[in-house]
């Protein structure tokens, strides 16, 4: 897309002052002659300089030792966790300011555009790996505010695994490939990950959100953000606050089908970086909204839970989500690395008015986001990479170090100081200074925790109950798909013990599949294999129940489900295709927002019933109906019979509707659905019933359009299961 000339009014706007500032470290070699790194134009790029032109190279090519140890040098090591990802350039505008809970500048004016960069991401797999695979995903954003940057660094699940940063190399070594023969990659099902789940009770709510449909999303574009810990929010007056940060789709909240998920990966492992990458260059800008929830500090005891448990969430019903303010991801980066490999996210990085709370895991990462960066970007001036930089100027004593950019003039590089006016001066807090919340501590030092952290099962139930039933199906599934790819029975065992402490029916399901039978007794299961120590420490457990029976807001069933925003939608055409039945058809799921691609039984084009040549986006070969939300047959009795010939045509709705998506068929294609396994097998005829619809015009379009925006019709997967 040609890019848009600004006005000044526009020029002079945040977001647009961070692209400004990004734009001189921005190189584009369009009609530019080749030069080295330091500016001498080069003659030759194909040849080293050699004694002869059949002769050894010689050592003094200074042009071919700088281009070769540039390459030898061009990968940095990868993130350890979150090593895949994806970002994008965006902004954020508050909807209301909230003077009365923070002094943070970009909480409270209106006007304003802050900029923000995002970042997308899987955290077992490495760089290559799937981006459909069963993960949490991570969602980073970093707002380029005018009092710095403030880096919210989130993940799409509320909770975490582990209460105590000291336990997190133990989580990441369980869910890496094993090491003695580096197997399996951006998976969590082998024996090393669930024996330290099985150890961990404190993991059972989040390995319920984990095997949940959460875990395989149907875009980032439709899962939800959460900052995970609680923070606190300082408003003018030094009153503190507790809060949790939100992020909500306005797509909604969907997923994929694990068999599907499976499918896309052999596919487009790129599925999730794709799917974000074309909605931006299309202008449909991905967007969500902001929303916090607050309790007042005199409040931190009122609940069955701990705020600083990192492992739980504060439910909507006893805590509403007020949604403050909306973010719009605009503009993919220039360049891969430059900005979303080279960005460096930090708990750290906060702004006055949002401050820290005793969270013993956010503790953690605040030491570990910047021990990483040190590493992984070179050293510590990682803050001067342009994609890194904030929008307002950087003062300090800080000098020198590997990739130094900026050049500080003076004498002085310390404080206080008389040979340089003791400039930088510290700022006072009434003038925007950081001054951390004052908060009283009394206390001995100790290896402990507390035991209001030692109810770990209440909320994993609380999340379970509130499944709809698809959902806990699903969640059995997955269950007994990880715990069928361990070895050691007795880790599926003390595992099936985890699930009795959240639901018998789950765990009898899960042993049902996975041939065990349920004869231990749990405390045996329990401190099977397990040393003395380990099984007294790690198991203390409080019985807690929670205030909730169920909470809708952590179902995906009660997500939205009005609109087909950005929903693509195959149309399956051949020669001889009915141009009024694909015209009207493709103009309503437009007008609705969809996008459309026509699938043929080849590449190129495809001619309809008016001679009219009409573009095909992909063939039957190249595409695949894991890759669109639904499908539709177009009329046209021609095309309808070379579709019918077609055997991938025939897999492409009978996988369709294995993994419960709409179907369309005009009324003259019907006949197809004869073809199908569903419609072979079907005892009486499978239309306009579980989302297969047949018809004419608007009344199908609508129909249609009513169905896709349903997601699914997870109720299909039980009745009729299709070999697809």
């Amino acid at each position: 897309m040609a890019k848009k000339t600004l006005t000044p009014e526009q020029a002079a706007l945040p977001e647009n002052q961070k692209i400004a500032k990004l734009k001189p470290h921005t190189a584009d070699a369009t009609a530019q002659p080749m030069t080295t790194d330091h500016g001498v134009k080069i003659n030759d790029d194909q040849n080293s300089l050699k004694a002869g032109d059949r002769g050894s190279t010689l050592l003094e090519d200074f042009i071919l030792r700088e281009k070769i140890t540039h390459f030898d040098h061009e990968r940095i090591p990868e993130r350890v966790v979150h090593a895949r990802g994806s970002g994008a350039h965006g902004v954020f505008k508050l909807y209301k300011a909230i003077p009365e809970l923070s002094k943070a500048q970009f909480l409270n004016d209106t006007e304003i555009e802050t900029p923000v960069f995002v970042r997308f991401s899987t955290v077992a797999g490495s760089r290559g790996s799937t981006d459909l695979a069963r993960d949490v995903r991570g969602f980073a954003v970093k707002f380029y505010t005018q009092e710095g940057n403030f880096d919210l660094v989130g993940n799409n699940m509320p909770v975490f695994f582990i209460q105590d940063a000291m336990k997190f190399p133990d989580l990441v070594h369980a869910v890496k490939p094993e090491p003695d023969n580096e197997m399996p990659q951006a998976a969590s099902a082998h024996d090393t990950f669930w024996d330290f789940i099985s150890l961990m009770p404190e993991s059972a709510h989040m390995i319920m959100w984990l095997m949940s449909d959460r875990a395989i999303p149907r875009s980032y574009r439709m899962m939800e953000g959460f900052g995970v810990h609680s923070f606190r929010l300082i408003n003018a007056k030094g009153e503190s606050h507790f809060v949790k940060f939100h992020w909500k789709p306005l797509l909604g909240v969907h997923s994929v089908a694990w068999d599907e998920a499976q499918n896309i990966s052999g596919k487009d492992p790129d599925f999730h970086r794709r799917d974000l990458w074309e909605a931006i260059q299309s202008g449909n800008f991905p967007e969500w909204e902001f929303g916090i929830q607050v309790v007042p500090e005199a409040d931190e005891h009122k609940f069955d839970f701990d705020l600083l448990d990192p492992t739980k969430i504060i439910p909507e019903e006893l805590v509403p989500v007020q949604r403050i303010g909306k973010l719009t991801l605009n503009r993919n980066p220039d360049n891969f690395f430059a900005e979303t490999e080279q960005v460096a996210f930090h708990v750290g990085h906060i702004v006055p008015g949002i401050d820290f709370t005793n969270d013993p895991l956010m503790q953690g990462r605040l030491f570990s986001y910047t021990d990483t960066q040190l590493i992984r970007l070179g050293g510590p001036n990682f803050h001067e990479i342009p994609i890194n930089r904030p929008v307002v100027p950087v003062h300090n004593n800080q000098r020198d170090g590997f990739m130094r950019q900026t050049i500080n003039i003076g004498k002085a590089s310390y404080n206080p100081n008389s040979t340089g006016g003791n400039d930088p001066k510290q700022v006072k807090e009434t003038e925007g200074g950081f001054v951390s919340y004052n908060e009283r501590i009394d206390a001995r030092k100790v290896r402990a925790r507390s035991k209001s952290f030692f109810d770990h099962y209440s909320q994993a139930k609380l999340f379970f109950n509130s499944q709809s039933q698809p959902e806990k199906n699903h969640i059995v599934d997955a269950f007994s798909f990880e715990l069928g790819k361990v070895k050691t029975v007795a880790i599926r065992e003390r595992m099936l013990n985890v699930l009795s402490q959240i639901d018998l029916d789950l765990r009898n399901k899960v042993a049902a599949k996975l041939g065990i039978a349920l004869s231990k007794k749990p405390e045996e299961v329990i401190n099977q294999g397990i040393p003395a120590d380990a099984a007294q420490k790690d198991y203390q457990s409080l019985k807690v129940e929670s205030s909730l029976d169920k909470s809708e807001a952590l179902s995906m069933a009660t997500t939205i489900k009005d609109n087909i925003k950005t929903r693509k939608i195959a149309f399956l055409v051949a020669d001889g295709v009915n141009e009024a039945s694909l015209n009207m058809m493709k103009k309503a799921l437009v007008a609705a927002g969809a996008v459309v691609e026509m699938i043929g039984n080849r590449q190129g084009n495809v001619i309809s019933d008016k001679k009219t040549a009409i573009a095909l986006d992909e063939s039957l070969l190249t595409s695949c109906s894991v890759f669109y939300d639904a499908v539709f047959v177009p009329g046209g009795k021609k095309s309808i019979d070379a579709l019918g010939m077609e055997p991938d045509a025939i897999h492409f709705l009978d996988e369709a509707y294995k993994h419960c998506k709409a179907i369309a068929l005009d009324a003259d294609a019907s006949t197809l659905l004869g073809l199908t396994y569903f419609g072979k097998v079907s005892d009486k005829k499978p239309v306009n019933d579980e989302g297969i619809l047949t018809g004419k015009d608007k009344d199908l379009a609508d129909e249609f359009i009513k169905a896709i925006a349903g997601h699914r019709v997870w109720e299909r997967e039980q009745q009729r299961k299709v070999p697809a």
